[in-house]
């Protein structure tokens, strides 16, 4: 890959998490501004039963886990952040396209929800997804934390297909070379030949 390729698959991942970013922000701010006060207002049927907007402020990570501003919760954070950073610079300037755009929506979520951390000191949730019948109730969540789910479902996924696609090529290469050795004349030995 060229190096001016790989700047603009960098400017699509950038492009990316300021997309994410910016709708997640928006987003928040309206339900901040018509779905206040957190935990007490009205929560809006999107479909019911199963999902509604439904404002509440979540002191912990992704999906309420580590319900704390505590020094696990940073810890978690910061090796987090510490894990994308370097995954991506692996890949800076040999990375495809889709890799970059993953990684844009990773960093775009994680990087709403730290604006929200170091603004407000908590994170705007909103989106709640349940099942009543059988009594789910998913942990309430935002377009951000959405984001970073997508994100490394996906990442994961690219890298299983990756890895498959990878291992089936190599036998491609090695199967050819080994049909041609079975399909080789066997040449006489030379007592065969001077008898």
């Amino acid at each position: 890959m060229t190096a001016r390729r790989a700047r603009i698959y960098d400017a699509f991942a950038l492009l990316t998490a300021i997309v994410v970013i910016s709708l997640d922000q928006w987003t928040k701010s309206l339900v901040v501004a018509h779905l206040g006060p957190p935990d007490l207002g009205p929560q809006v049927w999107l479909i019911r039963p199963y999902l509604s907007l439904y404002y509440i402020r979540n002191q912990g990570a992704a999906f309420s886990m580590f319900d704390s501003n505590g020094p696990v919760l940073i810890a978690l954070i910061a090796v987090a952040v510490i894990v994308i950073v370097y995954l991506y610079l692996r890949m800076f300037n040999t990375g495809s396209l889709l890799y970059k755009l993953i990684f844009g929506m990773i960093i775009g979520g994680a990087s709403g929800n730290l604006i929200d951390r170091f603004t407000h000191g908590s994170v705007v949730d909103f989106i709640w997804f349940q099942i009543p019948q059988i009594g789910f109730n998913f942990a309430i969540f935002n377009l951000a934390d959405a984001s970073i789910s997508v994100g490394v479902v996906l990442l994961f996924i690219t890298l299983l297909f990756a890895s498959v696609r990878s291992k089936g090529e190599t036998q491609e290469t090695q199967q050819p070379v080994a049909e041609k050795t079975l399909l080789q004349p066997v040449q006489p030995q030379e007592q065969d030949a001077q008898s």
